[in-house]
């Protein structure tokens, strides 16, 4: 047994009447009660006392269960000092006991105390406790060597079982507070990882469709300040108007990826690079894809074809999405813009955080995701494990 046990105090938990059953606690009961009984009718059947005696005898007694209330008290409240001095007040009490004639009274006392110590006390105050207490039942006793030392064995014996018991229920209620601390560690924890995801799929559909809006209506404010016809500043507007009516569009498919409704991901980039006038190609076999996976794959697309839109206005551009045995890439690429001009007046009107939320993404999945300039253009690569 390691040193710095020997001083240790049992578990704390396992001594609270919470860590007994119901049906421990109603058993514990009826046993005390019925030791009360045994020691009571032990004590005066034998007529022993009479007159005033029986009053005398009956305080004592009294002053007997007093202490011995005391003394669990204070071993509970895992108070030493007190303890020690309640446990002396018990074996002299008892040793008194034995001296009027009440041996009954005398020998519970001295079981009593001698178990509880084990399963009460730090292990050395225990054991001198315990030792203390069957020395002075030992002394004292009129039976055989033989009866003796089975008694003597069985209080050791069973104190030692007691406090076993006592420690494992201690250790169990610690693990089960350690397993809901976890739990509601791992439950916090979750529902911190989904505010997370909420906020990213906000982002993406907001960051694509105003950027989009700010874009045309962007253009619009320049052809005003041009004095370009109005025809010209309405087709702006109007496209502005479809790209809010798509935005609407895309936040009830954002609100059916949380719920887990999702359209399948080459459906998705037919249309959206249909929208965007890209080419797209496809290689290796299709395959459905984790959800996760599958809605980086989209965001990815979707953020960096507004990009296009934004800083290369007019570029030609490629989507590519490759199936490999245990991953998908996403690779986006743009040439030149067309308009360098409208390229520049055009660039700020997106709030810089796409390309940090692309990439977040792709390494909460185990991923990765490159972006950098490519021939003159632009280019993304995501992959991520599907």
């Amino acid at each position: 047994m390691p040193e710095w046990s020997w001083s240790r105090w049992p578990a704390r938990e396992g001594l609270e009447r919470e860590a007994e059953s119901q049906a421990r606690r109603t058993l514990t009961a009826l046993g005390r009660a019925v030791l009360l009984v045994t020691v009571v009718w032990g004590t005066f059947s034998r007529g022993v006392y009479t007159g005033w005696e029986v009053v005398a005898a009956a305080a004592g007694l009294l002053a007997a269960v007093g202490l011995c209330a005391a003394y669990l008290r204070a071993a509970r409240e895992q108070r030493l000092t007190r303890s020690l001095v309640l446990a002396a007040a018990l074996i002299g009490s008892a040793w008194l006991a034995d001296g009027l004639q009440a041996y009954l009274m005398a020998d519970f006392v001295w079981a009593g105390l001698a178990v509880t110590a084990a399963v009460r006390l730090p292990a050395v105050p225990a054991a001198v406790v315990a030792t203390t207490a069957l020395a002075s039942y030992t002394a004292a006793s009129w039976e055989s060597w033989l009866s003796i030392t089975v008694t003597v064995g069985g209080l050791g014996v069973l104190g030692y079982l007691l406090r076993l018991d006592a420690e494992a229920r201690g250790t169990a209620r610690r693990l089960l507070a350690q397993e809901r601390a976890a739990r509601a560690a791992e439950a916090e924890s979750t529902a911190l990882a989904e505010r997370a995801r909420i906020a990213r799929e906000i982002h993406d559909v907001l960051a694509h469709s105003l950027s989009a809006q700010l874009v045309h209506l962007e253009a619009a404010r320049l052809m005003l300040d041009s004095g370009t016809d109005r025809e010209r500043i309405r087709e702006r507007v109007v496209a502005a108007r479809r790209m809010a009516q798509d935005g609407l569009a895309e936040t009830r498919q954002a609100l059916s990826a949380l719920r887990g409704e999702l359209p399948p991901v080459g459906e998705f980039l037919v249309e959206l690079t249909g929208r965007e006038r890209a080419v797209l190609t496809v290689t290796g076999t299709p395959r459905p894809l984790p959800a996760e996976a599958g809605l980086a794959v989209r965001r990815t697309a979707q953020e960096t074809l507004t990009n296009v839109r934004k800083h290369a206005p007019g570029a030609h551009c490629t989507v590519e999405l490759r199936y490999l045995p245990d991953e998908v890439e996403l690779e986006v690429r743009n040439g030149r813009p067309v308009r360098a001009g409208a390229s520049a007046e055009l660039a700020g009107s997106g709030g810089g955080y796409g390309l940090l939320g692309m990439r977040e993404r792709a390494e909460l999945l185990g991923g990765t995701l490159l972006a950098g300039r490519h021939e003159g253009g632009w280019r993304v690569l995501l992959r991520v494990p599907a």
